[in-house]
C-alpha cells in the first residue's frame, strides 16, 4: 500500500494557512491535516495543536517522537511520526511547515506537495492586526521575512495568491492538486 503524499502549506504569518487548511479539509473529506505539537506560551491560541513546556518538547526530541520538528519565531514546533498513520489512511495529509524546513521534510516524507501562499502586503498587515497574536514589533518582523524565497529543490511547487475570497483560493489549489477533476 502506498502512502498519501503530504501537503506542506507555508506562507508568511497572516496569509491565511489555517483557514486555507480546514477549508480544503471541509471540502475534501479524504485530505485530513496532522496535528502539530508546538511550545506555544499559555493565552496564545491558533491553529489546533498539542501544547507543551520547551522542557517537554526537548524530551520528545529524544524519545524520537517527531518525524519532523524545527524552531521558528522563537518556538519549536514538531510534526508526531504518526503522521504515517495518517497517510495510510486518507489520500493526503496537510501540515503547516516552515519554509526552513522543506527540503528535509521532502527528505522524510518522500511524496511532498508544497503549497505556497502568497498575499498582498496590505492583507498580511491586517490580518496580523486582527490576530493580535504579536506586538508591532513582532508582526513588522514577520511581513519583512514575507518575501522570503522557497529552497531551491523542491519536486512540486503550487503557488496560490491568498489576498480574495478563500473559496477562490480553494477552487484554485484545488484544480492543481487534481487537473483531472478541475
Amino acid at each position: 500500500m502506498s502512502l498519501a503524499p503530504v501537503i506542506a502549506v507555508v506562507g508568511p504569518s497572516g496569509v491565511g494557512k489555517d483557514s486555507v487548511m480546514e477549508a480544503l479539509e471541509a471540502r475534501v473529506p479524504s485530505i485530513v491535516r496532522a496535528r502539530r505539537v508546538i511550545t506555544r506560551p499559555e493565552g496564545e491560541e491558533g491553529e489546533d495543536f498539542d501544547r507543551v513546556s520547551v522542557e517537554r518538547f526537548q524530551q520528545l526530541v529524544g524519545q524520537d517522537v517527531f518525524a519532523l520538528h524545527w524552531p521558528a519565531h522563537g518556538l519549536f514546533y514538531g510534526v508526531p511520526k504518526d503522521i504515517g498513520d495518517l497517510r495510510q489512511q486518507a489520500d493526503a495529509v496537510l501540515v503547516n511547515l516552515s519554509r526552513s524546513v522543506l527540503l528535509r521534510a521532502q527528505e522524510v516524507f518522500g511524496d511532498l506537495v508544497v503549497i505556497s501562499l502568497t498575499a498582498d502586503p496590505q492583507v498580511l498587515a491586517r490580518r496580523l492586526s486582527v490576530r493580535g497574536r504579536e506586538s508591532s514589533t513582532e508582526q513588522a518582523r514577520r511581513l519583512a521575512r514575507a518575501q522570503a524565497p522557497l529552497p531551491e529543490g523542491l519536486a512540486r511547487v503550487i503557488e496560490i495568491d491568498n489576498s480574495g475570497p478563500l473559496d477562490a483560493t480553494i477552487g484554485a489549489i484545488l484544480a492543481q492538486l487534481q487537473p483531472e477533476r478541475a
